[in-house]
């Protein structure tokens, strides 16, 4: 568990979900990780930011405190994102840009501003969490999928771009996780129960993934030790993406 000792972390959206488990399993690990949130405010343990990815000066600013405070950057984790529904004539102009702000703009901000502390570091690593929707059509989630396939694409772009200056850059694909906001989407469905039985049997074995699962993918690929690991995308899916089961008898 002591894979990431004296290295620093970034994470984005690090206050619930998914990157509040991320910055478990790096603080675990040995890592002095910092929050980079919407919600995140400076003090406490994880040392935390107050942070918007779709603010360019918000992001430097925050960049540029983390690295006052620990004088380096070696991991950023690009897990700041939020969701949308509906086919492809269902929303708006305004939200597409607002969900690309966010999702692919946010990664490219935070990234590019923490760049030139990573080419520093002997560890680099950078890991985007994408989704299953980059890569399996999903109904309803056009707009949530084409801003995840963005992540997906940019992910090996900058692989190929960064290899050579010591930087890693690989993506995780989770499935339907059990985080708030699968909850609070639960909560507006018109039978809760049903649905959350529904988007279960979706998944090959039957259940949710669990934050901690995305989590220990996330640093399995933000490690050392998978120093020949790059351009990768790591599906948590419970078989989603690849399994073709047959039904039960």
């Amino acid at each position: 568990m002591s894979d990431f000792s004296g290295l620093v972390a970034v994470v984005t959206g690090g206050a619930s979900g998914i990157g509040a488990a991320v910055v478990n399993r790096l603080t675990e690990g040995g890592a002095q990780v910092a929050v980079l949130d919407l919600s995140a405010s400076s003090g406490g343990a994880p040392y935390s930011v107050q942070a918007d990815v779709s603010d360019d000066r918000s992001v430097r600013a925050a960049v540029g405190a983390v690295v006052a405070r620990f004088g380096r950057i070696d991991i950023l984790v690009n897990n700041a994102g939020i969701g949308a529904e509906g086919h492809v004539g269902d929303n708006t102009d305004e939200e597409w840009h607002r969900v690309f702000d966010v999702n692919v703009l946010g990664l490219v901000r935070v990234s590019r501003a923490c760049l030139p502390y990573l080419r520093l570091s002997p560890a680099a690593a950078i890991v985007n969490t994408s989704s299953v929707v980059a890569t399996t059509g999903l109904p309803q989630r056009a707009l949530y999928s084409a801003s995840k396939g963005a992540v997906l694409a940019l992910t090996r772009a900058m692989a190929s771009d960064h290899l050579h200056e010591g930087i890693r850059v690989n993506c995780v694909n989770p499935g339907t996780a059990d985080t708030p906001w699968v909850g609070r989407l639960l909560a507006t469905a018109e039978n809760p129960a049903a649905e959350r039985a529904a988007l279960e049997a979706r998944q090959p074995h039957g259940r949710l993934v669990t934050p901690e699962e995305v989590a220990d993918a996330i640093a399995y690929l933000a490690s050392p030790r998978s120093g020949s690991t790059t351009g990768l995308d790591l599906a948590v899916d419970g078989g989603m993406q690849a399994l073709r089961l047959r039904q039960p008898q």
